[in-house]
């Protein structure tokens, strides 16, 4: 029997990416059903095997209707749709951590949960800053700027996390 925490996270799974790409449509662009059903197809198919790289389709798929259907427009909707796709794919992360018969901890839970709200916490501090400089001239050395951030919170990440080693 499938315990509750697989069929939680499976869920979260299949619903992500349907989610985020439903959210184009408060924005003023209702994906049609063609897009529509696929994407729930691999978001079904990521659930049920979710260390397969089906779920990078249905992100793939959701970001390239965000493209075209918007363009360059950044609403605030896609800040829900950027915390439906983390969530889908942290969902995937744990679900993947064994067979499906077999249920989750608490502590591998929390644990995920908590870096998924680290990386959260960076979706509306982007947003607010492609928002301020949309339709501003790209500045030089923006994209230096930004791949040298990265590198820090990179070096930043990797310094905050504790490797605990265990002697056999």
């Amino acid at each position: 029997m499938t315990p509750r925490s697989q069929l939680v996270l499976r869920a979260i799974v299949l619903l992500g990416p349907v989610v985020a790409l439903l959210m184009t449509g408060p924005a003023g662009h209702w994906p049609p059903l063609w897009i529509v059903l696929p994407v729930a197809g691999l978001g079904a198919t990521a659930a049920a095997a979710p260390d397969s790289p089906v779920a990078a389709g249905a992100g793939l798929v959701v970001l390239a209707w965000w493209t075209i259907s918007l363009g360059d427009g950044v609403p605030a909707w896609v800040l829900v749709a950027a915390v439906a796709l983390l969530a889908g794919h942290l969902a995937g992360l744990l679900a993947a951590y064994g067979p499906r018969q077999q249920p989750l901890d608490r502590a591998t839970v929390l644990l995920w949960v908590r870096r998924g709200a680290l990386v959260a916490l960076t979706v509306p501090a982007a947003w607010a800053a492609v928002r301020a400089l949309h339709g501003e001239p790209e500045q030089p050395g923006i994209w230096v700027l930004g791949v040298a951030a990265a590198c820090v919170a990179t070096v930043a990440a990797t310094a905050a996390v504790e490797v605990r080693r265990t002697d056999s």
